[in-house]
């Protein structure tokens, strides 16, 4: 499915910022016109800020970028990485060494390595640069902005506070991954003239060498297997409800 339109819209979606994080997030920004990482709560250990998960000796492997002083009462803004040149390089080699075999390593590869080795240390814009690359190697045009630079009331939580980004953003819908659907209600979102949808991923598979298919890994696992346009197929693979 192509990005959702409507006449005179803007439509948003809002998500913490995930390092590398599986095709239902790139679904999202590429069902949008604005996407906004949803910097100014708090860092979620164990999450998939800073981890996700690759494809290595046909299982995945999770990988973990370094953080500073890692802890849930932190803001993500404020969280740091602490991502040494040799942990870079070690990380480059785990790739290598998973996907120099796969048909599309030298196309992206390059890419990577310069996500990899971005030398800015705050988690946020770490993020944001690797999206924005990306983003532009499968030509999904998304303003990409940081919830922390928008100017909003900071008391406000929750669904609230998702409800006050859109009007500061004059957004006319908003769409949500399928998770947040016991989470935010359509008819709060319909008071304020929003209109209120869930991303929904559909079946999908590609050839990950001779092994059974493994879904929901990491958007490298995605682009290591597949050309940008045939992984820009596979990311407007999505349903609205």
């Amino acid at each position: 499915m192509q990005k959702f339109k409507e006449k005179e819209n803007k439509i948003v979606a809002i998500m913490q910022p995930y390092i590398f994080p599986y095709i239902g997030y790139w679904q999202l920004i590429n069902a949008v016109d604005t996407f906004v990482l949803y910097d100014d709560v708090n860092f979620i250990k164990r999450g998939y800020i800073n981890r996700n998960s690759i494809l290595l000796n046909g299982k995945p492997y999770l990988f973990s970028i370094p953080v500073e002083k890692l802890s849930q009462n932190k803001l993500i803004k404020d969280t740091k990485l602490k991502f040494t040149t040799k942990d870079k390089e070690n990380f480059l080699r785990t790739i290598t060494l998973a996907y120099q075999k796969a048909p599309y390593y030298k196309d992206f590869y390059p890419i990577l390595q310069d996500i990899v080795m971005n030398e800015n240390n705050d988690v946020t814009n770490y993020i944001k640069y690797s999206i924005e690359k990306i983003i532009a190697y499968l030509n999904i045009n998304t303003n990409i902005l940081v919830s922390s630079q928008i100017n909003k009331n900071m008391t406000l939580k929750n669904e609230k506070k998702i409800i006050e980004i859109n009007k500061q953003l004059e957004s006319s819908c908003y769409i949500n991954a399928i998770g947040g659907k016991s989470l935010y209600k359509y008819e709060d979102f319909a008071k304020e003239d929003i209109k209120l949808y869930f991303i929904k991923t559909l079946d999908y598979s590609y050839n990950q060498f001779e092994n059974n298919f493994i879904s929901d890994l990491s958007i490298i696992d995605v682009l290591m297997f597949n050309s940008n346009k045939e992984a820009k197929k596979l990311i407007s693979n999505y349903r609205l409800i």
